[in-house]
């Protein structure tokens, strides 16, 4: 066996794991870009998602969007809990608390 005999026998297998070393990196980086984990660039450093101004401006807005909706829920539960209230009363006890709110308080 001489050197050429050996490449000509391993060439097929260096391709093959090559191949798959290269199928295995494109499918990591879609998974990647898929599930939206960052992608890194040759030295590690980050190439998505880029922070800049407009990116904080954003984060900002909807932080204050987020505690408006969340004042709003909190509100709506404390309606909701008065009309459970409400529902699950006798009728007794609702028709009292209708009269006492009727009568002009002092």
């Amino acid at each position: 066996m001489d050197a050429a005999d050996i490449i000509m026998r391993m060439g097929p297998l260096i391709v093959m794991i090559t191949l798959i070393g290269v199928v295995g990196w494109v499918l990591t980086i879609w998974m990647r870009i898929k599930n939206g984990y960052p992608l890194d660039g040759a030295w590690g450093q980050a190439i998505y998602p880029k922070t800049n101004g407009e990116t904080t401006e954003r984060v900002k807005l909807l932080s204050q969007e987020n505690a408006q909706l969340r004042a709003e829920l909190g509100s709506i539960k404390d309606r909701l809990s008065n009309v459970e209230r409400i529902v699950t009363d006798s009728s007794h006890m609702l028709d009292e608390e209708i009269e006492r709110l009727r009568k002009p308080s002092n």
